[in-house]
């Protein structure tokens, strides 16, 4: 039992895919968080864009 507890705590094949799930929960929350830091200007830039068009065809 030992001896297969050492094998698999010296084991690497499994290395590469715990890095993958790291970075890419990584690259997700970052994602998430540009994406919540710019919603309030893009929600303010929809509507000076729809007020300016309405006024146009007003």
């Amino acid at each position: 039992m030992t001896e297969r507890f050492a094998r698999f705590i010296t084991a690497e094949d499994g290395a590469i895919t715990v890095d993958w799930v790291v970075l890419t929960a990584l690259i997700v929350a970052l994602a998430a968080a540009a994406f919540s830091g710019v919603e309030g200007g893009v929600e303010g830039l929809t509507n000076s864009i729809r007020d300016y068009l309405s006024g146009l065809l007003a």
